[in-house]
């Protein structure tokens, strides 16, 4: 494992000097992250992992996701979303996807203080080490007198619930919300999660009935279509209710195909863009009006090997520009 810093060459795009400030884009507002930037706002952190897809019999390439996003994202434009930072990669190149989750996970937790932070996996194993980074700075930083409840929105076609065992006995993409929930148990804190989007076709019974018994809300992607976007945001607003942080995590096999062909696990179906972004726009809305923050996002398992004109890369640089701009300006160390 290791940090490699930003490479700020990525950051690359249109210059419109005519237009002054409100011409920026973001490769003109970005900067590269260092422990002296005082100003609030959000750190992004890639994570160049293919360990947790190979162990879970997917297509490899997520690796290079990071930043492909990162050169997709840079010439979008600006429209006055929070101090954005790049703290660099943390790269799994040595098969050890328990210390590369670790590396990931120590700089969530230093940063969070003074950061909301994005990550930009990596296959889905990214999502144990964006929560061990959440719950170690909780850990530290909240008061032990109340265990914190925090809401877990997942949009993927699949549970991600799978016990660890065999191959991936350390984890894998397809056991990160499983490791949360042991993970949970052990310090008595509330196991409250939400799959948005599953597909009856990629998850067997045997992982319907674990979601049922650990209490989930799930949501199948026949199910998400946009005449059901008020009943939606009416489940969404009360599962936030009563939450003291969110955790929101966007699996990018959710969505058809036809639009995010390069992905580790392509659905059949999937739940089409005009559902996801209001939805996201939504959770973020109603979690600053409930108070809560949403500390921790990421975008997984774009797989830029079996894209196509970079489609799912550009489209998953638009659902994280849709998380920044949807972001609170201010960084509320609720709890603390």
């Amino acid at each position: 494992m290791k940090h490699l810093p930003a490479d700020m060459t990525l950051w690359q795009g249109r210059v419109d000097p005519e237009d002054g400030e409100r011409g920026r884009r973001l490769h003109q507002t970005v900067t590269s992250y260092t422990s002296s930037c005082e100003q609030g706002g959000v750190v992004i952190y890639g994570f160049a992992c293919d360990e947790g897809v190979a162990r879970n019999k997917g297509r490899q390439g997520a690796a290079l996701a990071p930043d492909t996003i990162r050169q997709a994202l840079a010439n979008f434009a600006w429209h006055n979303a929070p101090a954005l930072y790049d703290g660099g990669n943390i790269v799994c190149d040595d098969t050890d996807l328990v210390l590369a989750q670790q590396g990931l996970s120590q700089h969530i937790h230093q940063t969070l203080s003074q950061h909301n932070v994005l990550v930009l996996g990596g296959g889905h194993e990214t999502a144990w080490a964006s929560f061990q980074g959440l719950s170690g700075y909780l850990s530290r930083h909240v008061s032990s007198q109340k265990a914190p409840k925090i809401g877990i929105i997942n949009f993927d076609a699949h549970f991600d619930l799978r016990t660890p065992q065999g191959i991936s006995e350390a984890g894998s993409s397809g056991t990160p919300f499983a490791q949360i929930a042991q993970l949970c148990q052990q310090k008595g804190w509330p196991f409250h999660y939400a799959c948005l989007g599953v597909s009856q076709t990629s998850n067997t019974q045997a992982l319907f009935d674990k979601a049922d018994q650990l209490g989930c809300w799930v949501e199948d992607d026949t199910e998400m279509h946009v005449a059901a976007i008020p009943a939606l945001k009416a489940k969404l607003s009360e599962f936030i209710q009563g939450c003291d942080y969110l955790y929101l995590t966007l699996d990018m096999d959710v969505f058809p195909a036809s639009a995010a062909p390069g992905v580790s696990a392509p659905g059949t179906i999937g739940v089409p863009v005009q559902v996801i972004e209001p939805l996201i726009q939504f959770i973020f809305g109603e979690a600053d009006r409930q108070g809560v923050r949403v500390p921790v996002f990421d975008i997984t398992e774009v797989n830029p090997n079996y894209d196509r004109d970079q489609q799912t890369s550009r489209l998953a640089a638009r659902m994280a520009w849709t998380m920044l701009h949807a972001t609170s300006h201010h960084i509320d160390s609720q709890g603390e």
